[in-house]
């Protein structure tokens, strides 16, 4: 069917009535298809589709055209077609009633006068054209709204992807920061001790040399000779710990002699505690063996140890080490016989705040992120930490590793 073509309907038992009714439309280029009987109608409109308009005779035989309407509209494709009813009598009341009840748009009477049928017929034809433009209209809208959806929904998806990016890059570059950090914090309380123990014994042979005997000489260029390896051996080890930061493989635990490991710690922090008359006690026993990562075990010891230095006075007692096997783990207590620290204090490190020292008073206040890798490190290993420690009485530090 042309995009144009308007599709008339005629039905009427006298074929001389359809050709008067299709003479007198021809004008207009309508396309007629006729019937001259309620069946034949039928017949036609179960094969075609898209009438504009269906001109119906009332009296015929057989099927009249009320019957006629009646079954059209039984089909759910047919019933928006009007139906013009062509009547032979007058338009009494009871015969319109029944004539909309079947569905019945208008009536004409016959004889019928040419410029009413037209007038009637163009009325429904032009409306059949606007609500067909009107279907196509909301075909196209249907099809933008479903393009908009579409289309929407990619926007979304998109944005959605690039916020999941967003997210983990923010996440890369947080873990980037912690690890900068981290490394910053390792150099830092690892390497301060040992270049302490070098300026000191650098220092004495510089301001005395003319009073130090060689025995003492030899002394002093031992510890500077022990040490310069010792900062340089653990610069080699903090550059490849770096690395394997940077490749998320840090974390590398090894069966580990625990009291050699705790003498190579506390070794690198007797100058320190030197200098405040502060003598180390190792109590851990020979038969104790731990599964830890070297680097994060050491910088574990060195910053409880260390701040336990800094926390006890001078001349305030020896700092402890001993350590016990439980069943799965091993638990080692650092403890001192310094200031001690607060309730609060304590509640604060065993939290989830990082901003005050591992050791001391309230008035004592560090960065925190040596504590923060302490409970990091520990965690890492899937041990815990405690802390027991009394105003003035001093402090001790439990944690856990991994038996070996």
């Amino acid at each position: 069917m042309p995009p144009d073509e308007i599709k008339i309907l005629l039905v009427d038992d006298n074929e001389n009535n359809l050709l008067s009714m299709e003479i007198v439309l021809e004008s207009e280029h309508y396309s007629f298809f006729k019937a001259t009987s309620g069946r034949e109608a039928l017949r036609i409109l179960l094969h075609e589709d898209e009438f504009s308009l269906i001109l119906l005779d009332v009296k015929m035989p057989i099927m009249d055209g009320y019957e006629t309407a009646e079954l059209i509209y039984q089909r759910d494709k047919l019933k928006n077609i009007p139906i013009i009813f062509i009547t032979a009598h007058d338009y009494e009341e009871e015969a319109m009633f029944k004539g909309y009840q079947a569905g019945a748009v208008d009536f004409i009477r016959k004889p019928f006068k040419p410029e009413i049928l037209r007038s009637k017929v163009a009325v429904f034809v032009e409306l059949y054209k606007k609500n067909k433009l009107l279907r196509k209209q909301e075909e196209r809208l249907q099809i933008i709204n479903n393009d908009l959806m579409l289309l929407n929904q990619d926007l979304e998806q998109r944005v959605l992807e690039r916020t999941i990016e967003l997210e983990s890059l923010n996440k890369e570059l947080k873990a980037l920061n912690l690890s900068k950090d981290k490394f910053l914090s390792v150099i830092s309380h690892d390497l301060r001790n040992p270049l302490t123990s070098l300026l000191l014994s650098s220092k004495n042979l510089n301001n005395n040399i003319e009073n130090i005997s060689p025995k003492e000489i030899s002394v002093f260029a031992g510890i500077i000779h022990r040490t310069s390896n010792k900062i340089l051996e653990q610069l080699n080890e903090l550059v490849d710990w770096a690395k394997k930061q940077r490749e998320k493989t840090n974390f590398n635990p090894e069966k580990l002699h625990l009291i050699k490991q705790i003498n190579e710690s506390l070794e690198l922090l007797k100058a320190g505690a030197i200098q405040k008359s502060i003598r180390f006690d190792n109590n851990i026993g020979r038969d104790v063996y731990v599964n830890a990562d070297p680097l994060m075990l050491r910088s574990v010891l060195q910053n409880i140890v260390t701040n336990a230095i800094k926390f006890t006075p001078q001349g305030g007692g020896d700092i402890k080490v001993s350590a016990m096997a439980m069943e799965t783990m091993v638990e080692i207590c650092v403890q001192d016989f310094g200031m001690g620290m607060s309730k609060e204090t304590q509640e604060m490190l065993i939290g989830n705040s990082a901003t005050t020292s591992l050791s001391g008073t309230d008035d004592e206040k560090g960065t925190g992120l040596g504590w923060l890798l302490v409970k990091d490190f520990v965690a890492q290993h899937g041990g815990a930490i405690k802390i027991e420690s009394e105003l003035g009485k001093g402090t001790c530090i439990k944690f856990t590793i991994p038996v070996g």
